[in-house]
C-alpha cells in the first residue's frame, strides 16, 4: 500500500517513511496498513515516557566514598585534605577479619580413617593418647583427635587448651571453638612432661645400644 504526503511523495514501507521524517514523529504506535495511529500503543508510550521523565527528576544517590578532587586551574589533581576533629570519627578496623579464614565446622572428620603404611605395606600403629586427652563432638575417636592435634600444631602458633566451654558438650554446633581440636580442656602438669622425658630418655638408651651392638658386630667382622 502507498503513502501520499501533502506534496504527493509516496511511501512504500513504515522504515521509507520514518528514514523521510526522522525525528519530528514518533511513528511506533503508528499502522502503516491502515494508515491510522493505534491508541493502546500511543497511552502506553505516553505512560513509559511520563514514567521516565520521574525518575530521572527523582535523581539517584551518590554512593561514591572517595574523597573529592579540588576544583583549580592547575593541569595537576590536587586531592582535598579531609580533618574530623571529632572524637567518635574514629575508623575501627579489625586487622584478624583479614587475616583469619572461615573453617568449617568438625573438618577433623576428614582425617578419620587415614592409616600411614609401612615400605611393607603395612600399617603403623598410631601412637596411644595420654587418659586427659578425651575427644569431644560427634563421631571424634582416638584417631581423629591424633591427626586433629598434629595438625594444630603444624599449622598454628596459638596454645593447644582444647575446648574450654563446658557448653560445647551439650550443644558442639554452636560453641565449639574452631581453633582448638576437639578435645576436653587439658593441663599438662609437671608430673606429665617428667614422665615424658623419662620416655623419651629410655628411647634414646635403647637405640644407642642397638647401635654400640650394631657397630661391634661390623668391627669383628660378623657381617
Amino acid at each position: 500500500m502507498d503513502k501520499n504526503d501533502p506534496t504527493g511523495k509516496k511511501f512504500r514501507s513504515k522504515p521509507q517513511l520514518a528514514r523521510y521524517l526522522g525525528n519530528q514523529m514518533d511513528l511506533s504506535s503508528f499502522d502503516f496498513r491502515t494508515g491510522k495511529m493505534l491508541m493502546s500503543k500511543l497511552n502506553k508510550n505516553r505512560q513509559r515516557l511520563r514514567y521516565d521523565n520521574n525518575n530521572q527528576t527523582k535523581g539517584k544517590p551518590d554512593l561514591n566514598t572517595s574523597l573529592p578532587v579540588r576544583q583549580t586551574a592547575s593541569i595537576f589533581k590536587q586531592p582535598v585534605t579531609k580533618v574530623t576533629n571529632h572524637p567518635s570519627n574514629k575508623v575501627k578496623t579489625d586487622p584478624q577479619k583479614a587475616v583469619d579464614q572461615p573453617r568449617q565446622l568438625f573438618w577433623e572428620k576428614k582425617l578419620g580413617g587415614l592409616n600411614a603404611f609401612d615400605i611393607a605395606e603395612e600399617i603403623v600403629k598410631t601412637m596411644d593418647l595420654p587418659k586427659g586427652l578425651q575427644g569431644v563432638g560427634p563421631g571424634c575417636t582416638d584417631k581423629t583427635l591424633l591427626s586433629a592435634i598434629a595438625s594444630a600444631l603444624h599449622t598454628s602458633a596459638a596454645p593447644i587448651t582444647g575446648q574450654l566451654s563446658a557448653a560445647v558438650e551439650k550443644n558442639p554446633g554452636v560453641w565449639l571453638n574452631t581453633t582448638q581440636p576437639l578435645c576436653k580442656a587439658f593441663i599438662v602438669t609437671d608430673e606429665d612432661i617428667r614422665k615424658q622425658e623419662e620416655l623419651v630418655y629410655s628411647v634414646r638408651k635403647k637405640r644407642r645400644a642397638t647401635a654400640m651392638m650394631t657397630w661391634r658386630l661390623y668391627n669383628r667382622g660378623g657381617w
